[in-house]
């Protein structure tokens, strides 16, 4: 845990709610961090899951000759699933909540890990004000917003942020953490979007209306910004990996909090309505293999 001066901190247990694709990213870099990690998912077939996609991911690294000897067997041996919050310790050093951006979901979930009185409370949202979600627990100083980034076990970026109501302890606690899982921290102010949802989902979504205008293929759109501009890679690409539920969810927040800037293209709308989820649905602005 955080000592009173906040110079250390010591990552040996931590909870992670929700066993998609995020909250088994998040999972996995901790546990490879060297804690014991118990993911609560109350779907017994996302449950089997978890294990099963960090089991692929170790392989995958083992056989790229990607980790440490032994490691890998580490990993594996960390992680364990129970199907709701009240099932996990006491007193962990950290429990990050990892649903879907829903804020009733996200209160509910963070209701029920506040009351195992871990040491830090962490949300994994894109977009959902942290003072606003720690308006409804009794202990919101303990509340930062640990926004991880997809995939998590290879993005280096921690964006941290913090609540109007969150301690000093809590702001130095959520920064070592971010250093102890090996991750590259901003700190930003509690405004909607943050830093990075703001900007990614301006350029998604400018992207999307472009596509619908016709003005060039979603091909050719991702290769002006990777070529152009040197982004690792376009933003509709980026938009499937993400998922296009995911940033539809964002795009609405956004636009209630900020403004019509930030309206959802009417393409986004029919492709989530249609199933066209990305990545995780096999199909999106571009097909996958493997959902």
């Amino acid at each position: 845990m955080i000592n009173r001066e906040g110079a250390s901190w010591q990552l040996n247990a931590a909870g992670v709610v929700g066993g998609g694709t995020m909250g088994v990213g998040i999972a996995y870099v901790l546990a490879a961090a060297g804690a014991q990690i118990t993911v609560v998912e109350p779907d017994p077939d996302r449950r089997k899951a978890v294990s099963r996609s960090i089991s692929d991911r170790v392989r995958k690294l083992e056989n790229e000759n990607r980790l440490e000897t032994g490691l890998g067997q580490k990993i594996n041996e960390s992680i364990s699933t129970v199907s709701n919050v009240f099932e996990l310790d006491t007193c962990l050093d950290v429990i990050i909540e990892a649903v879907p951006e829903n804020l009733d979901l996200k209160v509910a979930v963070l209701t029920q890990a506040q009351q195992r009185a871990p040491h830090l409370l962490g949300t994994n949202t894109s977009s959902i004000s942290i003072t606003r979600l720690g308006e409804t627990l009794g202990n919101a100083d303990k509340l930062v917003g640990l926004h991880f980034f997809n995939p998590v076990w290879s993005m280096p970026l921690l964006e941290i942020i913090f609540g109007d109501k969150t301690s000093t302890d809590s702001m130095r606690a959520a920064v070592a953490l971010g250093a102890r899982i090996g991750k590259d921290v901003i700190q930003v102010r509690d405004i909607p979007g943050f830093a990075t949802s703001r900007l990614g989902v301006a350029i998604g979504l400018e992207a999307i209306r472009m596509l619908e205008d016709g003005v060039a293929s979603a091909t050719d759109i991702d290769q002006a910004m990777v070529l152009g501009y040197r982004h690792p890679m376009g933003p509709l690409r980026l938009t499937d990996l993400v998922g296009l539920d995911v940033r539809l969810g964002i795009a609405e927040r956004l636009t209630a909090d900020l403004g019509p800037r930030f309206t959802p293209p009417d393409l986004l709308r029919q492709m989530v309505a249609e199933g066209r989820l990305g990545q995780k649905a096999g199909a999106g602005f571009f097909e996958w293999d493997q959902p």
